[in-house]
């Protein structure tokens, strides 16, 4: 997948400038407008898409920046700020990160060249978020596009928020924080300390999708008056905050020679603008992008074909391409898995004292094998993007890591059950529907079979998602789908798959967060004379009632009911004439 040309923009009919996004002059008033919307998908008018074609024009060593009125090309210069004995603000507290040998991991690794961090999570909102947050709203206010008493509107995964609502705290402004329900309660706590205002969006919802967190955010500016989105996606301070300054930190802090480069890609800008900046300075250096299962970021297209449907990892990519990637600078993509990545940031923790987040353990983890390729006397150096803080209820929890299988608790008190396997379930073979089924059809065939949930299947097996009848209703009740839309429009997404082989210890655990889970079976389908197939096909849907129904079946058998009463006796009963639920309504 690539960004879509500017000419095309898929029905959205709007191609805008570059970042910030403002609803032009009549923005500024002092009544709000509600937001229209574009009945052909369900975004609001004028929706900006996110991955638009670049339209920078950048050529390595091409255009020369002009110190004196601190420009280059169309662009602002931003120049490193000089360490002070005391800092006016804590703003200032944002870049000049340490750069830090890793001894412990490299050396069990067997690696010869030299590894080194650079330690992001020192930034004053403790991520690298906050360069590209202060970069945009500084750009923005020399622009005259952000005034005092504006309020700033961002979608975000949560970092660039917190960087975003640092810098509203500290100079005036109001912030309100678009971001999925996936992230940390951690991250939330710590936007709303520093004031800003929280709206949650579903994780399942595709970036084009009305409910997602991009949309609503474009919804929100055109109701709130004197607001704009800076719009990381896009916006061109995302990457000239790392050319200007992150790039130039890694060469001064190795002497001005850097063989390798390891960075995690979200919306695309550490990775474009280190990279640029490493390309003119050293042509050899190798750039590596790192990219999660289950993203689309990574090149060739075929790295990213993955039956992963969810990664708990945070701040990193996404399922399309943000404006601001230049992929033509990575020479090597790397594919991350949760299981590595909070396996390498707990030993990050451990054995080199370095609190980094979960997304930093996928890029050292990469690191470390990306630098094997590496001799004696040369430097791989990989970029650390977040602090442990906004983890702490997650990956830092032994149990959070113990349900998602990452780690094996040691002396875990366990019942009699709890090893025996999912395949011990009496499980009925589910009943699939397809995605053109309607939201109606689907709704009627649950309530006539008597299932709460249907999985979503294409007719070659695929699994889309999973429809729940509670889901549908509640969509359909507030107007979010129609009776006659495509039952794929309301499913789920995010869902957890299980084996026959899979204990019921891991089934109770997640069945504690979760309604249901599916148990799928691997199949192997031969295609072709030169070319075999692995599908996945499901077995069965189990919920909370198939664990309870095995194990109180076992203990105690059937419960007989005895329904004699005295000879002599006049008793008074309530019969039941009826069940009404919200579905008959």
């Amino acid at each position: 997948m690539s960004p879509v040309p500017q000419e095309d923009v898929n029905g959205f009919g709007y191609v805008p400038p570059v970042g910030p996004i403002t609803s032009g002059p009549k923005q500024r008033k002092k009544s709000g407008v509600a937001a229209k919307k574009d009945e052909s998908h369900g975004c609001p008018m004028r929706f900006v898409r996110p991955d638009l074609s670049s339209r920078c024009t950048w050529i390595a060593n091409h255009t020369k920046p002009d110190l004196i009125a601190g420009t280059q090309g169309p662009h602002s210069i931003d120049l490193r700020k000089e360490k002070a004995g005391i800092m006016p603000t804590v703003l200032h507290a944002i870049g000049n990160t340490p750069m830090v040998r890793i001894n412990n991991i490299s050396k069990s690794a067997g690696l010869k060249c030299e590894l080194l961090a650079k330690c992001e999570f020192f930034n004053a909102g403790g991520s690298v978020k906050d360069r590209i947050a202060l970069r945009m709203v500084e750009d923005a206010e020399k622009s005259g596009q952000l005034k005092p008493g504006d309020a700033i509107i961002e979608p975000t995964s949560g970092n660039t928020g917190i960087g975003l609502a640092l810098a509203a705290a500290v100079k005036g402004y109001r912030c309100i924080i678009v971001l999925p329900e996936k992230m940390s309660s951690e991250k939330v706590a710590t936007l709303r300390a520093l004031g800003a205002e929280i709206v949650r969006t579903p994780t399942s919802a595709s970036w084009d999708s009305p409910e997602s967190h991009i949309s609503v955010a474009q919804r929100l500016l055109a109701e709130i008056p004197n607001s704009i989105i800076l719009d990381q996606y896009r916006n061109p301070g995302n990457p000239l905050a790392h050319y200007d300054t992150t790039a130039e930190e890694i060469l001064e802090q190795c002497g001005g020679k850097v063989d390798m480069v390891v960075m995690g890609a979200g919306t695309g800008g550490t990775v474009s603008g280190i990279g640029r900046k490493i390309k003119e300075k050293c042509p050899n250096c190798i750039v590596v992008g790192v990219d999660p299962l289950g993203s689309i970021l990574a090149e060739p297209e075929n790295l990213n074909r993955s039956d992963v449907t969810y990664y708990d990892v945070e701040g990193t990519g996404y399922d399309f391409i943000p404006t601001v990637l230049d992929r033509s600078v990575v020479d090597k993509w790397i594919k991350s898995g949760d299981k590595e990545s909070f396996i390498m940031a707990r030993r990050l923790i451990r054995e080199e004292g370095l609190l980094c987040g979960g997304s930093s353990g996928g890029t050292m983890a990469s690191a470390v094998k990306a630098a094997e390729l590496l001799g004696p006397g040369q430097k791989c150096v990989a970029l650390l993007a977040d602090g442990v803080r906004n983890y702490m209820t997650k990956f830092l929890d032994d149990q959070w890591l113990a349900d998602r299988d990452i780690i094996k608790l040691e002396d875990e008190a366990t019942t009699w059950w709890a090893d025996e396997k999912v395949s011990s379930l009496e499980l009925s073979a589910p009943l699939n529907i397809l995605p053109k089924v309607t939201v109606e059809q689907a709704i009627d065939i649950m309530v006539k079979e008597g299932f709460d949930q249907l999985p979503v299947v294409t007719g070659k097996g695929q699994i889309l998602g999973v429809a729940t009848l509670g889901s549908l209703k509640t969509k359909l009740l507030k107007g979010k789908v129609s009776a006659t839309d495509p039952v794929e429009t309301a499913t789920y997404n995010t869902f957890k798959k299980l084996s026959l082989d899979t204990t019921l210890g891991k089934l109770n655990r997640i069945l504690d967060t979760d309604h249901f889970a599916l148990v799928v079976h691997r199949q192997r389908l031969y295609s072709s004379e030169h070319e075999v197939e692995e599908r996945e096909v499901i077995v069965g849907i189990v919920t909370d009632i198939d664990l309870l129904q095995y194990i109180t079946r076992a203990e105690c058998g059937k419960l007989g009911s005895d329904s004699d009463s005295s000879e002599h006796e006049l008793e008074e009963r309530e019969v039941t004439v009826g069940i009404v639920t919200d579905i008959d309504l």
